[in-house]
């Protein structure tokens, strides 16, 4: 089923190269491996992957740098890339975002998680999301009819809330800026105060039960699962 889509997975430890690879291997996803960033841009350009899964931290030439050059290449334009990086690494994390990631996964990885952020990521290949629902772990959400499950049970969100859910869940991982949120989810609406997102961010919290949302002290927040 999932044997013409091609996976590129990055890491300089073999452990993990194996790990990825066989979790990826066993849904029918053709995988080719690479220990270290010049292999992996040269693997790239020969077959052309849907998707590169590249660690952060290597050494010679880190997964920052790998990324802004494969994301040079006119071929490899429509190149899904996502990173492996520690739950630390939120510095990190921004530096990947502006060399074109489109995504983390973090360490400690769970196969699960693993298998189900690769699945959303294609599904959005070439930056369109196929589907009108997002679905991240225990939560799924459906842009179409404004609906959102948690753990099997309906929860209902005010209009601003749900967009403002459904931004922080559209890139897991990402830390949005309070500057990014206010045009994405405000926009061109009436001056609001400096509290209004942070209102928002907690009642996404109360109705979530649960510790997704996370705040990154003095730029953003993030959804994390």
């Amino acid at each position: 089923m999932n044997s013409n889509i091609t996976i590129l997975v990055v890491d300089d430890e073999e452990d993990i190269l194996e790990f990825v690879g066989y979790n990826l291997r066993n849904e029918g996803y053709n995988v080719i491996t690479s220990n270290n960033g010049l292999g992996a841009i040269e693997m790239a350009e020969i077959h052309a992957p849907d998707l590169v899964i590249l660690d952060v931290m290597m050494p010679e030439m880190d997964g920052i740098v790998t990324c802004e050059k494969i994301r040079t290449l006119p071929d490899l334009k429509n190149t899904l890339i996502t990173f492996l990086t520690a739950r630390s690494e939120d510095y990190s994390q921004i530096a990947g975002f502006e060399a074109g990631a489109d995504d983390y996964i973090t360490k400690p990885i769970r196969p699960k998680v693993l298998v189900s952020r690769v699945k959303a990521l294609l599904r959005r290949k070439g930056g369109v999301e196929l589907s009108d629902t997002i679905e991240v772990g225990d939560l799924s959400i459906n842009k179409e009819k404004h609906q959102v499950i948690f753990r099997g049970n309906e929860i209902t969100f005010a209009k601003k809330e749900f967009r403002l859910l459904e931004l922080l869940v559209s890139k897991p991982g990402k830390v949005f800026t309070r500057e990014e949120i206010l045009e994405k989810v405000w926009g061109s609406d009436l001056v609001i105060g400096d509290r209004t997102i942070d209102v928002h961010i907690r009642k996404l919290r109360e109705k979530l039960t649960s510790s997704y949302i996370k705040t990154v002290k003095g730029i953003g927040y993030k959804f994390e699962h």
